[in-house]
């Protein structure tokens, strides 16, 4: 017996009038929230976009799941795609499934660190998060954001942004575990660049790393 293929576009609702077009990055092609978007009688004009996943009304919208959201926190890919945002004057990050998924559990990041991100992304990034409950709540935002009166320039796009020499290697260092912002500064006043950090002793890196040196010199290896 043939195992039956799910079709996430079979679920949809016929819709009861066409509303209008939503701009949808073709990496969204799996997601149930595009159907719900097409049952609600929205037309969907697929792109490879450089910035988000959704653009309404001129509104940037950055999707993720709440295990996506976590995991690119810990490998710190979002923080290229929250510089990329802020190219936009309105952007919103929609963190989907608190319903099915409980933000603080789970390994990898701890719960005060997780809610210290949350901080910074409002505060530092200036990106309001909105969470929703599922694929269902999260098109019903996007729906109440098309429909807003004060529509801004849709046809404005945004672009990948080349961070500087400097940006590139804090982000390199940023990358290893228990590096943050203030050691990896630490790290280039002691040493000056990333060869001379790579090619440091492990005692030279104790002086900035501390207990966490040996974790960085094995991962070096």
């Amino acid at each position: 017996m043939k195992k039956k293929i799910l079709d996430i576009f079979s679920r949809r609702k016929v819709p009861e009038e066409e509303k209008g077009t939503i701009v949808v990055d073709n990496r969204e092609k799996n997601s149930l929230v595009v159907s719900e978007l097409m049952g609600m009688g929205y037309k969907i004009q697929w792109e490879q976009l450089a910035v988000g996943d959704y653009l309404v009304n001129g509104v940037a919208i950055e999707r993720k799941t709440v295990s996506d959201f976590k995991s690119s926190i810990i490998n710190k890919r979002i923080i290229q795609q929250l510089l990329e945002l802020k190219q936009y004057d309105k952007k919103i990050l929609i963190v989907e499934g608190i319903i099915e998924d409980d933000v603080y559990s789970g390994e990898g990041i701890h719960e005060n660190a997780f809610r210290g991100f949350i901080l910074s992304v409002g505060l530092e990034f200036g990106v309001p998060i909105v969470y929703t409950w599922n694929a269902e709540d999260t098109a019903k935002y996007i729906d109440v954001l098309y429909r807003r009166k004060d529509k801004g320039d849709i046809g404005l796009r945004a672009s990948k942004i080349a961070m500087t020499r400097d940006e590139q290697i804090r982000f390199i260092l940023e990358g290893f575990p228990n590096i943050g912002p203030v050691k990896a500064e630490k790290l280039l006043g002691r040493f000056g660049s990333l060869s001379r950090i790579f090619n440091a002793s492990l005692e030279d890196l104790e002086s900035v790393l501390g207990k966490y040196a040996g974790e960085f010199k094995e991962l070096l290896d």
